[in-house]
């Protein structure tokens, strides 16, 4: 989601002097950073190594300054476009599946999964109380190199997922292009944002830079920071569905396993349900909002693969080598 919103939309204080002047200040900093033009059109400003769009960037600025987590909080982390959406519905199926008599009171099968966790960058950087502290999911597209320090120290729990970066970049163009069409505006070409993404430019871009701070914390933290791959978990998804109850605290039962809980939860959170449910078809994200988003538009195919019906094998292998070269010595090696 991108937006050209006003800093003052962002702010929990709204109308307040207090707001008013927190936004003159981001507006303050921004004003004195790199910029240049981004995939969608806007301008993405350069911000402790990272591209974001102005609206996100100041959300992080936002939270940076005032985020306090719990500390049994888990945060979902991960890239637009690598895997969020499953991952999402996964770990609010996994962590509500106590409250449930059965999957089809899941709040999953009339919410859109982006609206069963709250989004540190936008929800939580407007209000903090804007979740249910029973439920301790919160989502970041943030670089964790940029993640508030509170949520370090707080020894807070992440969940990162990433994909190939062929795959992530054709999900990625297609998101913002279904999104400027619904705004009646030209999305640009793939060619070029092509080129943008290469150099590293996308909102919270570079991705291998994104990619090599978690991966590198997950190394230092293995007990508090879980890196997945959406390939892995496609090939084995009851496997990580298990690997991820066990990591927040709530592993299955026998009794659970043994009941078919798992698949219950594999077939829920699947691409083909949740992408024919009535709320994804025809619902809004957010939509009492100036930036509201057909839910439609986050599910396009979740497929493996499919970036060679869209690029060249000449930009594939583009694309592959200059992720070689990021990644080497990291002992990083994403699925191909």
């Amino acid at each position: 989601m991108e937006s050209s919103l006003p800093s003052t939309q962002i702010l929990d204080s709204g109308e307040s002097a207090e707001g008013k002047n927190e936004a003159k200040n981001y507006n303050e900093v921004m004003s004195t950073l790199p910029k240049v033009k981004s995939l969608n059109g806007y301008d993405y400003y350069l911000y402790q190594g990272f591209w974001y769009a102005p609206f996100f960037l100041e959300g992080l600025m936002s939270v940076q300054e005032h985020f306090n987590p719990q500390s049994t909080d888990i945060f979902v982390a991960s890239f637009p476009k690598t895997g969020t959406t499953w991952l999402k519905a996964l770990t609010f199926a996994i962590l509500t599946r106590s409250r449930l008599s059965g999957s089809t009171t899941s709040a999953l099968l009339s919410k859109l999964p982006h609206d069963c966790v709250p989004f540190l960058e936008y929800d939580l950087a407007q209000n903090p109380s804007n979740r249910d502290l029973a439920i301790p999911l919160v989502s970041t597209h943030v670089p964790y190199s940029c993640l508030p320090k509170s949520i370090i120290s707080a020894s807070c729990k992440i969940i990162y997922i990433c994909r190939d970066a062929k795959d992530a970049f054709v999900s990625l163009w297609y998101f913002l292009a279904k999104q400027r069409r619904s705004e009646n505006v030209e999305p640009l070409p793939l060619e070029k944002s092509f080129e943008l993404f290469c150099n590293g430019i996308a909102n919270y871009g570079p991705y291998w830079d994104h990619l090599l701070g978690y991966w590198r914390a997950s190394l230092e933290f293995p007990e508090k920071i879980l890196f997945l791959t959406y390939e892995e978990m496609k090939k084995d998804t009851a496997a990580h569905v298990k690997k991820l109850a066990e990591f927040m605290g709530c592993s299955f039962t026998l009794e659970e396993e043994e009941g078919g809980e798992v698949q219950m939860i594999i077939s829920l959170c699947s691409f083909e349900k949740l992408s024919n449910l009535e709320v994804n078809k025809n619902g809004k994200h957010r939509p009492d909002t100036s930036i509201a988003i057909q839910n439609s538009i986050y599910f396009r195919k979740g497929e493996i693969g499919d970036w060679a019906n869209h690029l060249t094998p000449e930009m594939g292998a583009r694309l592959d080598d200059i992720m070689d070269q990021k990644l080497k010595g990291s002992g990083l090696k994403l699925p191909r």
